[in-house]
């Protein structure tokens, strides 16, 4: 599957996108963002705050009991405002 980071978590984490497989124990949005996040320190840093993180699966925002199985876009998103 496809992962998408936005704005200063691209910036933390060092690239916009990367291409995963997660183990089969992985089948939620917050199991994900553990795995991912234990997947280097730049993850870890850029994931800690996971609750102002916003998660789309497949363009739509998701919670950490989201299942991801079949997903093919996860895209994780900092707190933002309207204007």
């Amino acid at each position: 599957m496809k992962i998408l980071y936005f704005a200063w978590l691209r910036e933390q984490i060092g690239h916009a996108e990367e291409d995963v497989i997660p183990p089969p124990h992985v089948t939620t949005v917050g199991a994900l963002t553990e795995w991912l996040a234990s997947s280097s320190p730049a993850h870890r840093k850029a994931l800690t705050k996971r609750d102002s993180l916003k998660v789309a699966v497949d363009q739509t925002f998701a919670r950490d009991d989201t299942s991801i199985a079949g997903a093919r876009e996860i895209a994780y998103f900092p707190p933002f405002t309207g204007g």
